[in-house]
């Protein structure tokens, strides 16, 4: 006996009706509802058994008579509401069949699964045990939900670029390498899909993104997963401006949308979402530790000074960067818009008029962690080739894209792009503060 299915609508409207109905104090059995769920609870008292049914919209109690079930099975029931002596809203089982039998034991079903690598490796187990994981997941699904929604309302297409790329270009990473057999060549994962969406721009769509997986083959924290989600836009006739404002309206309305207003909170602080963010030059949020120095030798010895490791650092480029992500980046607690990025760590940014060695480039970041990068596209092909040029200079492996630039040849109108993590965006607004906690399926080690 399978649970009814309704147009539009699944068990969660049945069990909340149920409810509603035995709050209201309807006691009329003619009012039949059929459901389906896990039994995770179950107590005797005389020749009744009270069962508790679990499905992804919640609990509600059973009566029952005398039925052959354990806990973690899962079963149909059809019956009338009712209330139980102590007026807890029940349905009054009058049809009962067990779909799936449970053959292993459950974690304790007080406690749930607090094993935080066993939550991990048996997500199955843990979203099944712990409603807040459940909760977690589903808000991340509305979510991305509510991102397409507002792109879509706002005139964007949603497209589809390759995963397996011969080049590998749109940030400084390391990518993962894989054969194609039936072409004899090496591809990548992709570690953005941000030159395939710009070619898009190109072809005349205008307004694209996609919401796809990236994968970059380098550390893991709480914050970075080797494989993340993203979203990528790219808008014609914009610049970095309208992307800044963009940014703010979408996820000031995701919020609200999702959790009910513009505030959350992370890492123990209170997080106003609602538009306008601050705005900070990078210049200027260097500059406020002492540390805008233009001189490479002299921003090494500084931070060397301060006990700052920089041995890894090969350039004046990865060492600005370096001091930013250090001092500066931990402090932007509240939505702050960090904008007017060097040039050496912005390879496809366009300059800004009033200064060459400056881009007109953004990132973005709320409780001290980076949410996305956006900037103003490069949208001349000689000014691009000689970015890659520069850039192959100083990232080893293959940074150039002939074919991205023939592409800018044709011409590219004036480009706004952004990127964002839709992981830690799910950080932000569920309050976890590990990026494993809202990734469904987290890579781990092998156990030894």
């Amino acid at each position: 006996m399978l649970p009814k299915r309704f147009p539009d609508r699944d068990r969660i409207a049945v069990v909340r009706e149920a409810a509603e109905a035995l709050e209201a104090g309807a006691t009329d059995e003619s009012q039949s509802f059929r459901l389906g769920g896990r039994v995770l609870a179950r107590r005797e008292m005389g020749k009744i058994t009270f069962l508790d049914l679990v499905d992804r919209s919640g609990r509600i109690q059973l009566l029952a008579g005398k039925v052959d079930v354990d806990l973690g099975d899962i079963v149909g029931v059809g019956g009338h509401p009712a209330k139980s002596r102590r007026g807890e809203p029940s349905l009054q089982v009058v049809d009962f069949e067990l779909l799936a039998k449970n053959r292993a034991p459950l974690p304790d079903t007080f406690h749930g699964l607090t094993d935080v690598e066993q939550r991990y490796r048996k997500r199955y187990l843990d979203l099944l045990m712990n409603e807040e994981t459940r909760a977690d997941f589903l808000t991340r699904s509305r979510i991305v939900a509510a991102i397409r929604r507002h792109l879509d309302a706002d005139g964007f297409v949603e497209v589809e670029t390759p995963v397996l790329q011969p080049r590998y270009g749109g940030a400084f990473a390391e990518p993962f390498v894989t054969h194609w057999n039936y072409l004899e060549q090496d591809f990548y994962l992709r570690i953005a899909t941000e030159l395939y969406l710009k070619r898009l721009i190109v072809g005349g769509l205008e307004r694209v993104y996609e919401i796809g997986k990236d994968f970059r083959n380098e550390g893991i924290s709480y914050k970075h997963s080797n494989e993340f989600t993203m979203l990528e836009w790219y808008e014609a006739y914009a610049d970095y401006r309208d992307t800044m404002e963009r940014m703010e309206t979408l996820l000031e309305g995701v919020a609200t949308e999702v959790t009910g207003g513009a505030l959350t909170t992370f890492r123990g602080h209170e997080l106003d979402l609602k538009a306008p963010w601050r705005r900070l030059r990078f210049t200027d949020a260097l500059a406020e530790h002492g540390l805008w120095i233009r001189d490479e030798a002299e921003l090494r010895a500084a931070l060397d000074e301060r006990g700052v490791d920089t041995h890894a650092d090969k350039d004046w480029a990865q060492l600005v960067d370096h001091a930013f992500s250090f001092y500066v980046e931990p402090t932007l607690v509240q939505p702050t818009i960090v904008h007017d990025y060097p040039i050496e760590i912005s390879p496809f940014a366009r300059s800004t008029d009033d200064d060459p060695t400056l881009t007109e480039r953004f990132e973005y970041f709320a409780g001290g962690m980076e949410l996305g990068n956006a900037f103003s596209e490069i949208n001349d092909s000689e000014e691009q080739q000689e970015r890659f040029r520069r850039q192959s200079e100083l990232v080893e492996g293959e940074s150039e894209d002939p074919d991205y630039v023939e592409a800018l040849s044709y011409g590219m109108p004036p480009t706004g792009g952004l990127g964002l993590g839709i992981d830690r965006l799910a950080m932000l607004l569920t309050g976890r503060e590990t990026i494993r906690d809202v990734i469904l399926f987290p890579a781990l080690k092998d156990r030894p």
